[in-house]
């Protein structure tokens, strides 16, 4: 059982960083991982993810300010955010899962769906002020 805990949120003005974590209990280095974030009244959606094979998948609006990364080690997922901007803000969320039998065009396809994964932690506040 995979068990995601985020850590890293908080308040920060337009153009700041932040640096999210995720540790995940269980064997996460052959595991499907990614970042996941909603906003009050909007639905959740992707926002980066790694495969097993280390391939990332970023949704179009972060693309050059946030770094998905992990360190199978420690079990741990990161997001490295910069240049913030206030519609950045929302609870961000981990999520796992193995995608099992799934092959590497299809994990790329299903990577930012958050349909696609079983594991989830409970989130951590990401809030950006203009």
């Amino acid at each position: 059982q995979v068990q995601p805990v985020e850590s890293g949120g908080g308040s920060v003005q337009a153009g700041g960083s932040l640096k999210l974590s995720c540790v995940a209990s269980g064997f996460i280095y052959s595991y499907c991982m990614g970042w996941f974030r909603q906003a009050p009244g909007k639905e959740r959606e992707g926002v980066a993810s790694i495969a097993g094979d280390g391939s990332t998948t970023y949704v179009e609006s972060v693309k050059g300010r946030f770094t998905i990364s992990k360190d199978n080690a420690k079990n741990t997922l990161y997001l490295q955010m910069n240049s913030l901007k206030p519609e950045d803000t929302g609870m961000y969320f981990c999520a796992a899962d193995q995608f099992a039998g799934k092959s590497s065009k299809l994990i790329s396809l299903l990577a930012l769906d958050d349909g696609s994964y079983n594991y989830w932690g409970q989130g951590t506040q990401v809030t950006v002020s203009s």
